[in-house]
């Protein structure tokens, strides 16, 4: 699955908010000098990376594998969610690292799938493959983003998507009453625009809306809090209906890529949120998919519940092409 390479690699996992930042040691998959950092306050990477360089006071290693939430073109990236553009042979001359490549952060989740133990996720939905070849992984954060492993070749290919501009429809009378309100402020309604942090809180003000309810300034932690504790009903639903969106979303990108053997949930959300997810909606609006629905039931659904699978993908992947 990867290089014979013992070396330590830096690896990062850029996102939309954040930044994190270690090395990794592909003897035992562990992760050394971690470091988060908040994109805001930096200019761009090249000045995270700076930071980190200052802080752990380390030698540039030889190889680093850089994973980002955009798609790359060659070996460089220009974000979507922040403005941000990252250029793999600059990066690598300035901090005279010999060989850096770009991925995809999802693909790098992707690449990490194999790699997972049994206490790394949390089951919803156990599986019938009993050699999984082809699995998915998507992921609301500050985006939606997602992935493709196929295991039926030598080596896993991993396939970066773009699942947060999917078309998203209304399920039942309690969306379709939604929809009138999210379409005064949004003349297209997609994946990413609810099923994401700033999603989440776009949900929270429209339920009220239709509902005639009084809203506070929450942002999407407080939100997605208030909810798991129950403390909020407007928040508690604001909850069911992200995780019945979720579901079907799921069901589109498992049918669209065709990976039925296994679906896995990532991202900064649903992690944090799994005992409320269990008992929601999900399952029933990923199965709701009508002469496929037994298929749906048969795939394994988990959520990673590793706090960094970005960073141990970019570990095991290789620096030039997509096979993990």
């Amino acid at each position: 699955m990867t290089g014979a390479s013992t070396e330590l690699r830096l690896v990062a996992d850029v996102g939309g908010t954040n930044s994190r930042v270690a090395l990794f040691d592909p003897r035992d998959g562990s992760l050394q000098a971690l470091r988060v950092y908040q994109n805001a306050s930096h200019a761009d990477f090249g000045a995270v990376l700076e930071s980190w360089f200052r802080e752990v006071d380390a030698d540039a290693p030889r190889e680093a594998c850089i994973a980002v939430a955009a798609p790359p073109s060659g070996n460089n990236a220009r974000m979507i969610n922040i403005d941000w553009e990252l250029r793999g042979a600059e990066l690598a001359q300035r901090f005279g690292i010999r060989q850096l490549g770009l991925m995809n952060d999802f693909e790098a989740n992707a690449c990490a799938l194999p790699w997972l133990r049994p206490q790394d996720y949390a089951t919803l939905q156990a599986g019938r493959a009993k050699k999984p070849a082809r699995l998915a992984v998507l992921g609301p954060g500050t985006g939606l983003g997602g992935a493709v492993l196929d295991m039926r070749t030598d080596g896993a290919v991993a396939v970066a998507c773009e699942p947060g501009q999917m078309d998203l429809a209304p399920l039942g009378a309690a969306q379709m009453a939604l929809w009138p309100v999210l379409q005064r402020h949004h003349p297209r309604i997609y994946a990413e625009l609810l099923l994401s942090g700033a999603g989440l809180r776009r949900l929270y003000l429209a339920l009220g809306e239709a509902e005639g309810k009084v809203t506070e300034d929450l942002d999407p932690a407080a939100i997605s809090a208030r909810g798991v504790a129950g403390s909020d009903p407007l928040c508690v639903a604001t909850l069911e209906q992200f995780c019945a969106f979720l579901g079907a979303a799921s069901a589109n990108f498992v049918l669209a890529n065709g990976t039925y053997d296994a679906l896995y949930l990532a991202g900064g959300i649903v992690p944090r949120m799994v005992p409320f997810l269990q008992h929601s909606a999900f399952l029933a609006c990923f199965h709701d998919r009508g002469p496929l629905q037994s298929a749906l039931q048969r795939t394994s659904v988990a959520v990673i519940t590793h706090p960094y699978p970005g960073l141990v993908g970019a570990g095991r992947a290789p620096l030039a092409g997509a096979v993990c």
